[in-house]
């Protein structure tokens, strides 16, 4: 199995965002939609984008969110790609000129018609949540029900722990895991010591085959 890439999510500190990199992060999410537990403005988002050293990735995550709102976050925050979790039309998440990766809430059906919808998405996010929720519930989701011919890298969120993420990758192959509540101490506060635990297990399993 190739390498398992991770991003860790709600980041809302710059002590935590040193501590996602030093474990092996690959990414980081800061989440800019203020009906989320672990909203963080654009000036501390900015802060924290700055403390992030090369070759680990920003992404800024938004919810049916206003255009100006996102127009303005992303440009004082600069992030390498957008996210978005709601339902955003092709049109808007297009508009602002960043990569942007789609999430799909696998709650309820139509993850093809999402799909269909976002061609040029440079991912798609399977999570647990209903369309326009928001994700960190710590809920995982059936697996199985998982698209078996997605022509983009497949991102597996939804209540992923350290106990049971080895598992999931087993199960769904994915390009990326991406996990929020499971390695914080309350939300937005994350805990180091389940930070490196997380990335251990991933680094297991994607080393079994």
């Amino acid at each position: 199995m190739n390498r398992v890439r991770v991003k860790f999510c709600g980041i809302t500190r710059v002590d935590d965002a040193h501590d996602a990199v030093r474990s092996g992060a690959d990414a980081i999410g800061l989440v800019l939609t203020k009906k989320s537990r672990r909203f963080v403005d654009p000036e501390c988002a900015a802060a924290i984008r700055k403390s992030v050293p090369p070759f680990v990735s920003v992404v800024a995550l938004f919810s049916d969110d206003d255009a100006d709102w996102v127009s303005a976050a992303t440009h004082q925050v600069r992030p390498d790609f957008l996210q978005f979790h709601g339902n955003e039309t092709r049109e808007s998440c297009e508009s602002f000129g960043i990569p942007y990766i789609k999430s799909i809430g696998m709650a309820a059906a139509g993850a093809d018609a999402v799909i269909a919808q976002h061609p040029n998405a440079v991912a798609f996010l399977f999570d647990s949540h209903r369309p326009g929720e928001n994700g960190g519930s710590g809920v995982t989701f059936d697996w199985n029900t998982l698209p078996t011919e997605l022509h983009k890298p497949l991102i597996l969120a939804g209540g992923l722990t350290c106990d049971n993420v080895a598992l999931a990758i087993r199960a769904a192959r994915p390009f990326a895991v991406d996990v929020s509540s499971g390695i914080e101490h309350s939300p937005g506060i994350k805990d180091a010591e389940k930070m490196r635990r997380f990335i251990s297990e991933v680094q297991r399993a994607s080393g079994d085959n």
